[in-house]
């Protein structure tokens, strides 16, 4: 049984889309602001959080933030608006995918089945690796860089992963979109290039040449180390 928090300030779509979810199985809260979103964060002790982008006093941003800044529960976004720099942000801080509203609970719960499948499985292959500062251990799915733990979101691990597992090898951005969040590639490169944006901050040198994710103009991206 999956424990989803709703934080959804539309009474009418929380609801509809919170009768749709228990209907799957899910034990399901509804909370209607950002504040009382993240109280039920600490004491509904959820699964994973739906997370509605335009929400009152501190909107759906902020709440990410806080919520990534805590931990690696999954956060899916829902927004209002397909707009290209609502989801960019919304991604960046720290949502593990995204759903434009209005959604039918069948595809909500689809995407949450997704999340969890990704934050739950483990590698096919158990074995540590040292790619110079970082040490990825694929049995316990932990990463340490310099000897250090890095806490890094569900879809960050999984991209790290990915990418890793042949290194030197370019993928695609359509290839990774279907290999981390099981998506079909319909030209919506957001999810991916977002994830690496974040991923960087938390393995790469700042204000240096990328070492470990590296860009390969046009065609996509590969794990180095250089």
């Amino acid at each position: 049984m999956v424990r989803v928090l709703l934080i959804e300030d539309d009474p009418a779509v929380a609801e509809g889309l919170a009768i749709g979810l228990r209907r799957q199985g899910h034990t399901t809260e509804v909370r209607h602001s950002g504040e009382d979103g993240l109280v039920g964060v600490a004491g509904f002790d959820p699964d994973l959080v739906v997370l509605d982008l335009m929400l009152p006093g501190i909107d759906g941003f902020e709440v990410c933030r806080r919520i990534r800044r805590a931990g690696t529960l999954p956060v899916i976004m829902l927004t209002a608006r397909n707009e290209d720099m609502d989801v960019v942000l919304g991604l960046e801080a720290g949502a593990d995918d995204y759903v434009v509203k209005p959604v039918q609970a069948r595809v909500l719960e689809a995407r949450i089945r997704a999340v969890l499948r990704r934050t739950e499985s483990a590698a096919p292959v158990g074995r540590r690796e040292v790619h110079g500062e970082l040490t990825l251990d694929r049995t316990a799915l932990t990463v340490l860089k310099a000897g250090r733990p890095v806490a890094l979101a569900p879809s960050e691990l999984r991209l790290l992963l990915a990418l890793s597992a042949s290194p030197g090898q370019v993928f695609s951005r359509g290839q990774l979109l279907e290999a981390v969040w099981e998506h079909p590639y319909l030209g919506d490169s957001r999810l991916v290039d977002a994830c690496v944006k974040r991923l960087r901050i938390k393995i790469e040198e700042p204000d240096r040449p990328a070492r470990y994710i590296q860009t390969v103009r046009g065609f996509g991206y590969r794990f180095g180390p250089l």
